[in-house]
Order: structure tokens, then sequence, then C-alpha cells
């Protein structure tokens, strides 16, 4: 509603209501839809009884085409539960602090209006594709996210950069999309051929068995791949569905879109790495458990490409100096965990560390943009420095925040993600289980480094700032700060609701503490994985423990031994200069692809379709046709001799006045 009223006021009035009432509408609307989502989940979870927790709303017939029936419905069960929660919860946060960060904003006369509108608009796309009942409606709000990211990250547009910045995202989501797109054909064929013609989740998941075994021969060409010459049709599918996954998730290789998002005001980023766009692979993979836990090549796909992703990406983020830029990369990061735990079949211990990380990392970034916007908008952590004398209660805030995405215990981030890693140890029918297991611990280690180099360049020690700019930087008021306490507070106690049911019987004596994962194994369809108790314990000590070498490694070179970073660089330099160029995979990408197709499009699209054939051929030949005509047939009547207009203008009379005569 929010996104509607002032999107129509702006197209027709063309000017800017009242910031009070924008104000209204934009943080309204969000705090609105979180209050009523409380309420139906509270409802689900206490009038339903248990493995009946769901109910669909359908609005009308959408499509209809013989036995096929698509629905304009909306699903709320216990998965699309927590994510309702998590969009409406932390996006309301996210509005709140966009009032403070954009009111000094003022390149754009109605651009305060204009981005709570994409701001609302973000959110409920995020709604729709979250909430959808069926693989259309879902995709719906799948393209929907995908178009409100390029509108806010290009929201300064007039920026050459910003523009760019958001045309990459939109193109690079484009690739994703096509193979998404051809996973849900695969899946209605199958279904169809099955006798069951539906894209419906409960009514897939029903019947997904008697589509289990149908195979397809990949052409010969394809002759490397493991599995050949045929694969499960569930397969194919699950593939093709997971190419989408890693465009909106930003997962190898398409991930190159996310780091760039950052040119977008600090709310969007916010908003695009925790609460909406990059959750939407995950819980696409979630959502459609039942079709990847027959499929176990498809599984094993998506576990190592998210363990790589996120070792991948851990490392690009040590050297990086942008606050945003590490902070994207770590979302990276972060999302190759929950594709990890996803892969192996712990789809409830992905959706923990799904909500977690939103708290965290929302925090973490709404802390950053408090910092940028106390610094006039510097980003690089080795000019800031000593920020913790000036902002307090960001400091205390942002540190909990590190603390949290580290693993420290007791903090939200440690219960998480400690379940993925014992997913993935226990995981013995997984093709390298183990070797994951290590790609996920070494990945902890270097999460706790580079968040604890971000925390001590930007917190401790003296201030590098200019000493005009450092009279200059004071805390945040009172509406950025807000969101960041009680984010803050999510992040301490946010793990409770997954607390591990050898922690609740070892620290509370309850058996059955990890309510989140018995609410969503209704809607998942998870693997089993059970592991002793002191065994458990001693995994999750050991991942601690690699953690704080790296969390004690930043404080040795970013606290007590400053001195030795430039001598560790030099050392280092070849390795440290792949490291912060990415590894060259944007040199890579624009010399592979992007060039050659710009080549092609240039000479083919351009010079022979649009230039010779559309502009030559058709607009100018049409053109030059009809002056030929028009030119020649002209030439016979407009001769200039007066006998000539006589001459006619005395036969057309004659034939007049025969026509009449014989008329009557």
């Amino acid at each position: 509603m929010g996104a509607l009223v002032s999107g129509l006021w702006l197209i027709f009035a063309r000017q800017e209501l009242p910031r009070p009432l924008v104000i209204g509408l934009g943080c309204g609307a969000p705090m609105l839809s979180f209050a009523l989502s409380v309420r139906e989940v509270f409802r689900l979870a206490t009038a339903f009884p248990a493995g009946e927790r769901f109910f669909i709303d359908n609005l009308y017939t959408w499509i209809s085409a013989g036995d096929f029936h698509a629905e304009l419905s909306f699903l709320l069960d216990p998965l699309s539960a927590v994510m309702i929660l998590v969009v409406t919860g932390v996006g309301s946060l996210i509005h709140i602090y966009s009032v403070g960060y954009m009111r000094e904003d003022h390149r754009d006369d109605r651009g305060f209006q204009r981005f709570f509108c994409y701001l609302n608009l973000f959110t409920f796309a995020m709604l729709v594709l979250v909430l959808g009942d069926n693989l259309l409606v879902l995709f719906v709000g799948w393209e929907g996210v995908g178009l409100c990211s390029y509108l806010l990250i290009g929201f300064w547009y007039l920026d050459d950069h910003n523009a760019m910045c958001g045309q990459k995202a939109f193109i690079v989501n484009r690739i994703g999309d096509f193979g998404f797109l051809l996973g849900i054909f695969l899946l209605f064929w199958a279904f169809f051929e099955a006798g069951h013609p539906t894209i419906e989740f409960y009514a897939m998941r029903e019947h997904v068995g008697l589509v289990a075994e149908r195979t397809v021969t990949l052409p010969a060409w394809l002759g490397f791949l493991p599995g050949f010459p045929t694969w499960t049709l569930l397969t194919l599918a699950g593939l093709c569905l997971f190419v989408g996954a890693c465009g909106k998730s930003a997962q190898l290789p398409l991930y190159v879109w996310l780091p760039d998002a950052m040119a977008g005001p600090t709310p969007v980023s916010a908003l695009i790495h925790a609460a909406t766009m990059v959750t939407a692979g995950v819980y696409m993979v979630c959502r459609l458990s039942f079709v990847y836990s027959l499929a176990p090549g498809a599984s094993a796909t998506i576990a190592w490409v998210g363990g790589l992703t996120a070792i991948f990406a851990a490392t690009i983020a040590i050297c990086q100096k942008d606050i945003k830029k590490i902070l994207a990369y770590s979302t990276v990061s972060q999302l190759g965990y929950m594709f990890l735990a996803a892969g192996v079949g712990s789809y409830s211990a992905a959706m923990f560390h799904l909500m977690t990380h939103a708290f965290f990392k929302a925090l973490l970034f709404l802390g950053a943009g408090a910092v940028i916007f106390g610094m006039q908008h510097e980003q690089n952590i080795e000019k800031m420095g000593g920020l913790r004398r000036y902002m307090p209660w960001t400091h205390w805030t942002f540190l909990i925040g590190v603390l949290a995405i580290s693993g420290a215990p007791p903090l939200s981030g440690f219960f998480s993600k400690d379940e993925i890693l014992l997913g993935v140890y226990a995981a013995h029918a997984m093709p390298g289980h183990m070797a994951l297991w290590w790609i996920g611990l070494v990945t902890a280690g270097l999460t706790a480094f580079y968040m604890f180099r971000l925390y001590f360049l930007t917190f401790s020690g003296a201030s590098r700032a200019p000493m005009q700019l450092q009279t200059r930087i004071r805390e945040q008021p009172v509406v950025i700060l807000m969101p960041l306490f009680l984010l803050a507070g999510l992040a301490i106690v946010g793990g409770l609701v997954g607390l591990p049911d050898a922690y609740g019987e070892a620290l509370f004596s309850l058996p059955s503490s990890n309510s989140l994962h018995y609410f969503l194994d209704e809607s998942v369809v998870s693997a089993t994985h059970v592991v002793p108790p002191a065994r458990e314990f001693a995994l999750a000590g050991l991942a601690v423990l690699i953690a704080a070498g790296g969390a004690f490694f930043a404080v040795f070179l970013y606290y007590y031994r400053t001195d030795l970073v430039p001598r560790v660089t030099a050392a280092l330099r070849p390795l440290y200069q792949l490291v912060w160029r990415k590894y060259y995979v944007d040199e890579l990408y624009s010399l592979a692809v992007v060039r050659p197709l710009v080549r092609i499009s240039d000479a083919f699209l351009y010079r022979t379709i649009d230039v010779r054939m559309i502009d030559r051929l058709g607009v100018d030949g049409t053109a030059g046709f009809v002056r030929g005509v028009a030119d020649r047939g002209l030439k016979l009547v407009q001769t200039g001799l007066m006998q000539s207009y006589v001459f006619v203008m005395l036969l057309g009379s004659v034939l007049l006045i025969a026509y009449l005569v014989g008329g009557l």
C-alpha cells in the first residue's frame, strides 16, 4: 500500500508528499505487515495441530489450460512463517533507520519519497516470493525483487558508476533467471507426464515419488558429466533451479553483482543482504527440499558450490578496504554456508543461519552506515580509526555484530554455524563431506579474522581521519541508533529459538529445545544426522578454537603490532595483489564474455540488423519508396502547364456530367 500510494502520487502529481506523510506511509506499511505477520504466525503455531500447520488463501484462478490450473494463491506454513517474520521485522527496522539516513540527501528533489516507494515495493515483492503457493507466484516475486534491486542499487542514477552497478545486477540476475525458468518448465513437464500437471508446492510434494525415476538422455557433448548418458529429470530440474539461486543469492560463478550493489544507499545494502533478495535462493532450495532430497547429484552440487563460495569470498574480504565491500563479500561467504547446509540435507540449519544472519548482518550494515555518515561518507577503513571515542553506541553494537558473525558463544551466530558444521560432519552419504567440513572450519577462522580486522581498523587505535573531519564526527541520532540496539539484542538472543537439543539438555534439562528445527520439519524434508552429544560439544569447541585463532591473529596484527602489516603485505605481494584484485574475476568476465558479446552485438545486431535491415530497408526503405511513388505520381499532374490543368478540369466535368445523366 505504501509503495502504491507513493508511486501513484509521484507519477500523477509530480511532486513529493509532505515528509511526515512519506515517513508515516513508508514506515507504517512494513510495521503493520510485521504486526499482522506476528498474529498469523502465532495462530499457525497454536491453532493448528502438528503436521497440519499450513493454510492456503486462493484468490482466483490465474491461468487455466486444459487440466492445468495455476491459482493466484498464497501459502503460510512454518517455512514461509519464518521468512515473513524476518522480512517484515528486519525490514521495518531498516525503514526506520532510513528516515535518519536519507533525511539529509538532497541529490533529488523527490528522492526521499521515491526511496521509500522503492523500499516498500522491495519488501512487498519479497513477501510475494515467500508466500507464493506455486512456482509461478514465486517467480513473480522473484522478478519483483530483481527489478527493485536494479532501482535501488542505481538509486543515485545521475552517477554513471551507480547506474552501471544497477545494470550489472539486473543483467547477471537475468542469466540466473534463464536457468530458473528452465527448471520450472522441467518440473512442470515431469509432473505433467506423470498425470499431475501442477506447480503447487504441496501438490508436487505429494506426488514427487511418481517422477523420481524419470530420466532424460544427455547429448553427446556432455559426456564429461558424471552419470552420463542419463540423468534423472529431478536432478536436471534441480540444477537448473539452482542456477537461478546462484544468480539471486550471489554464488559462484554469478556472485559478481553483489559487491557492486554497494553503490546504492546503505539501507538498501542492509535490506538486500539481510532481509530480502539474497535470501531468496536459499528459501527456494529449502522450499523444494522434496525435489533435492530425491536428486543427490543436484544436492552435492549445491553443497560444493556453497562451500567453495564460502571460502572463496572469505579470502577476498581479507584484503578489502571499503567497509561495505568487506561486508558484501562476508554476505557471499555466509550465503555459501547456507547452501552448504542445504546441500547436505540440513535445511532447517540453513534456515536457522538465514534468520540469525539477517539479525547480525543488518546490524553490521546499519552500523557501517552510521560510521560512513559520521565520517562524511568516507568508506575506506584505512582512513578511519579511533571511532569508539566519537561513536560509543555505534561501536558497542557493531562489536556485538562482529562477535555474532564470528561464531562467539553464546551469540546467535555460534548456534546456527555450529548446526551447519555438525550437519556437514554427519552427512556421510555426501561425497567428500569431510573436505566440506574442513572448508567450513577454515572459513570460520577467516571470517573471524577479516571481521576483527574491520573492527580494529575502524574503531580502535588513533584516528587516521583529517583533523578538520575529526572535529565533526558525532554519534548518530536516536532514529539511527534505535534499530541498532534492537538488532544487537536479536543478535545476542536470537539463537535461542534454535538452541540445539544437546545444549538444551545440558544447560536447561530440555531434551527438545530446538523449537525452530521441529517447527520447520513440517515444511522441509531434512536428512537425519545423529551425533553423540559429547562429540557435538567437541566439534563446536574446535570451531570456536579456530575462530578464536583467526580473531587473535587479527588482534595481533591490527592492534598490538600494526607495524608488521606493511611488512607482511610486502612479503606476500603477489598473493596480496591477487586477492585484493578479487582474483581478477571481473576482468576475466569482461575479457571472455562482455567484450566478445559487445563486438558481436555491434557487428551483427547493430550494424547488420539495426542499421542495414531495420533502418535502411525498413525505415529508410519504406520512406524512400513512398517518397519515390509520390514524387513520380505527383509529377504527372503537377506539370505547371495551364493547358494541362484546363484539360483535366474539362475532362473531369464531362465525366461528372456523364455520370449524373447516366444515373438519372
